[in-house]
């Protein structure tokens, strides 16, 4: 009798063992989707910017949450980003909007290349602040400043030195009027401390740690991006934005007005519908793990600022989520 009694428990465990993985999913799995067959490297930035820890949070909700294969990639950041994903380096990367506005149409810092008409959005992420760094020691005040001057512009074809150019062309000024070093932000801030130049270009989130570690040898000052140079930025190029730097992000003598233009996440038309509808949804229903990875982050990337700033094609698999939710 004893016997029997162990038997038939057994047989009740293993049933309810049985029912209850019968309805669980597998965390790599997802309606006839092997998320484990696919590798997502997310293409990021610099390790000194936002785009890395940002980048790394997606990666990590790939890996940790959906069950895909990922890993976080350190590069150049816009410009490297938009090669590696038109010529399969990256699954995914972050990118800003004027680059990839220039790279999918051929113009500005893409003319006479072939335009990248493969390039699809999958999300709209935060906006990068235009942030002219100098030092109370060097005297500049203005954009025009910066005439005769050393000027870090960022690496070259950057989405840094992108923007570089275009300040320097609204303001109906050229390269030619300063001495530029095509250095990023991370290695120019540190000449800048050294007195090795006078300015520097930094596009990035706020605030920026590496403004910030900056500010604990020196006096910051923030040129401002206004008046008739933001008005002409705004008419040639209406991805950007005016935006201000509030005073206490960098403890400057007041807030600055500058310009922003917005990052986004891009893929290549050719990934798998499923896998970016996948991963799209993944993001949205995991997006408390992304914004923590910064404060930035947290006060920007939402569903409802997915479409904001976005001047490029969805990818299918994601036009199909939003559509799904009722997201226009």
């Amino acid at each position: 009798m004893r016997n029997k009694t162990i038997l038939l428990t057994l047989v009740i465990l293993v049933a309810l063992t049985t029912l209850f993985a019968g309805g669980q999913a597998e965390p790599s799995k997802s309606d006839g989707l092997d998320r484990s067959k696919h590798f997502i490297t997310v293409a990021t930035g610099p390790t000194s910017g936002l785009y890395y820890p940002i980048g790394g949070a997606f990666s990590s909700v790939f890996q940790n949450k959906l069950g895909y294969k990922s890993s976080a990639q350190a590069t150049g950041a816009s410009a490297e980003n938009i090669t590696l994903i038109r010529e399969g380096g990256a699954e995914m990367a972050i990118a800003m909007s004027d680059a990839v506005a220039q790279a999918y149409s051929g113009t500005g810092a893409y003319e006479g290349k072939s335009p990248a008409k493969e390039l699809r959005a999958l999300t709209g992420l935060y906006p990068n602040y235009v942030q002219l760094v100098t030092t109370n020691k060097t005297g500049i005040t203005k954009f025009t400043d910066l005439k005769g001057k050393r000027v870090g512009v960022g690496a070259p074809n950057s989405g840094v030195e992108l923007n570089a150019r275009m300040m320097y062309e609204a303001h109906n000024m050229s390269y030619e009027d300063s001495k530029v070093d095509y250095l990023n932000y991370g290695e120019a801030i540190g000449q800048l401390k050294n007195n090795l130049v006078d300015a520097v270009f930094v596009t990035s989130g706020i605030p920026n740690a590496t403004i910030m570690e900056l500010g604990t040898s020196a006096q910051i000052v923030l040129i401002p991006i206004e008046g008739a140079g933001l008005a002409n930025l705004i008419k040639k190029y209406p991805f950007f934005v005016q935006a201000t730097i509030p005073s206490d992000t960098y403890n400057t003598k007041g807030d600055i007005t500058t310009a922003t233009v917005r990052n986004i996440m891009i893929v290549n038309e050719n990934l798998p519908v499923d896998v970016a509808y996948d991963l799209t949804k993944g993001i949205f229903e995991n997006i408390a793990d992304i914004q923590a990875s910064h404060a930035t982050a947290k006060k920007h990337i939402t569903l409802e600022n997915s479409h904001l700033g976005v001047d490029l094609p969805m990818h299918e698999g994601a036009a199909k989520y939003y559509k799904e939710i009722g997201l226009k």
